[in-house]
């Protein structure tokens, strides 16, 4: 009889436990997915970072994580102030939508604000979080895909209202000061996808893609975005054995020009832009590199209608630097935008880390520099916080040392150009060119008849050195 009462009155503690638990613990369990019914607990009450205060700017010698040592946006250096040159933007996706996980685990990451659920009220929330995060952070521009700012509905009709609700909140959250420095179209996490959008070999699935992106551009025209940017994650190839991939290049062409005039029919007059990246998800994409994608705009007609979004983590996929990438657009006429993030040179894969180098920020900038700015493109921070990193705070700090390094580098090409050793150098490099051969040449009026009575008057050349030691002991004075 003991033995039974015990055994009653163990039950009846896990029941409440169960209960007590359970109900507490409810949103948090709730699947993210859109056959799920719960769909939140309502407003948000309060601060989302009640712990972070507006981040200022305390120079080289403050000791707080929370402040910025090298960033002062008011600064002028080189005749503008330091946020026209850098016109940073936050990245809705990794911010508020990156979870830590990775192919070989779980997410990390539980934000405070988060419920479990994919609902239009969840994506309200984010919303709200991410404007406030743009406050604090003193910053006026942001990035979105469309399925990331709001959920994919069963239909496209569905998707597109649920888009609209969402984008309602943020045009109201931005106010007169803060807009998109970009938006554009998530064309390659739906199954839909799996063999590209634009270069489908599937005719609904071209369609399909062609309306989302319509949507997608005329949401960021009502919110005042400065570019749209085309990302072919997978617009491109497994294997040549199964694809025609001329007629594939074609029908992107055709998609791209298909976006040109509808931008132009409904007065848009943000910078369409491309980024170029080589692989992953697909073994081989059609916009490898800067090189290769320059090529396909001259090729079919569209190179006066797009600007390169060039990735530094994409560029070292491809085999070059980032410097490289960006100095092959802006010789081009193409460098539009930055995805300003890094790669680990010990992984072979696109980890979107933030730029931390301050070296590599030098040499970003000094291409910035002599571009006159990137105007109405920015710096748009395409970059996540480690799986290991689930402090909220965490997002502020990543995003304080990737707009520091940035300004660093702005600093240092400052003092490059103020010191003018390494431009001299390269001057000195080219000055037989600066003669009346040379300019002939330059000119186009050096032909081989001439040239080679002038080799024959000159005898054989004295080559001198590169002095590449040198140049890299002046570039290395300054940072």
């Amino acid at each position: 009889m003991m033995k039974m009462k015990a055994e009653r009155i163990l039950l009846l503690l896990v029941c409440v436990s169960f209960f007590i638990f359970g109900v507490t613990a409810g949103p948090q369990t709730c699947p993210a997915d859109l056959e799920s019914d719960c769909s939140g607990s309502g407003e948000w009450k309060g601060e989302f970072f009640p712990e972070i205060p507006k981040i200022k700017y305390e120079g080289p010698s403050s000791k707080n994580p929370l402040a910025y040592k090298w960033y002062n946006a008011d600064e002028e250096i080189l005749g503008k102030k330091m946020k026209d040159w850098l016109r940073f933007s936050v990245a809705f996706w990794h911010t508020f939508r990156g979870t830590g996980a990775d192919p070989f685990g779980a997410p990390t990451k539980n934000w405070p604000w988060e419920d479990g659920t994919n609902s239009v009220a969840m994506a309200k929330r984010r919303m709200k979080a991410n404007f406030e995060f743009i406050n604090k952070l003193g910053v006026d521009r942001w990035c979105f895909h469309d399925r990331d700012i709001a959920p994919d509905g069963k239909t496209l009709e569905e998707s597109n209202k649920n888009l609209d609700e969402v984008v309602a909140l943020a045009k109201e959250l931005q106010g007169t000061k803060i807009r998109p420095l970009w938006g554009t179209a998530q064309l390659f996490m739906h199954p839909r996808y799996m063999h590209g959008g634009a270069t489908s070999p599937e005719l609904g699935v071209y369609a399909y893609a062609a309306a989302q992106v319509k949507k997608a551009i005329e949401v960021t025209h009502y919110l005042g975005g400065e570019n749209y940017v085309f990302w072919g994650g997978r617009e491109g190839y497994q294997s040549l054995l199964n694809t025609d991939m001329g007629r594939e290049l074609d029908h992107l062409a055709r998609f791209l020009e298909a976006a040109v005039a509808y931008k132009k029919k409904i007065g848009f007059n943000g910078t369409l832009l491309i980024e170029p990246k080589p692989q992953e998800p697909t073994k081989h994409q059609y916009d490898w590199d800067a090189a290769t994608t320059a090529n396909f705009l001259r090729k079919y007609g569209l190179i006066g209608e797009f600007k390169l979004n060039i990735e530094c983590n994409h560029a070292t996929l491809s085999g070059h630097s980032c410097h490289h990438e960006l100095e092959t657009a802006r010789l081009n006429g193409l460098l539009g935008n930055i995805d300003a993030n890094t790669g680990d040179p010990q992984i072979g894969w696109d980890t979107d880390e933030f730029l931390t180098d301050i070296a590599e920020a030098t040499r970003v900038m000094l291409t910035v520099v002599k571009n006159g700015g990137l105007a109405p493109g920015g710096f748009n921070f395409d970059a996540k916080l480690r799986r290991e990193s689930t402090d909220v705070e965490d997002l502020f700090i990543a995003h304080i040392s990737g707009m520091d390094t940035l300004a660093r580098g702005l600093r240092n090409v400052a003092k490059l150009i103020e010191d003018g050793s390494l431009a001299e150098l390269v001057r000195k490099r080219y000055e037989s060119f600066d003669t009346e051969v040379g300019a002939q040449i330059e000119a186009g009026k050096g032909d081989f008849e001439y040239l080679e009575k002038k080799a024959m008057e000159w005898g054989e050349p004295k080559v001198p050195s590169a002095k590449q030691e040198l140049a890299e002991r002046h570039f290395q004075s300054a940072l």
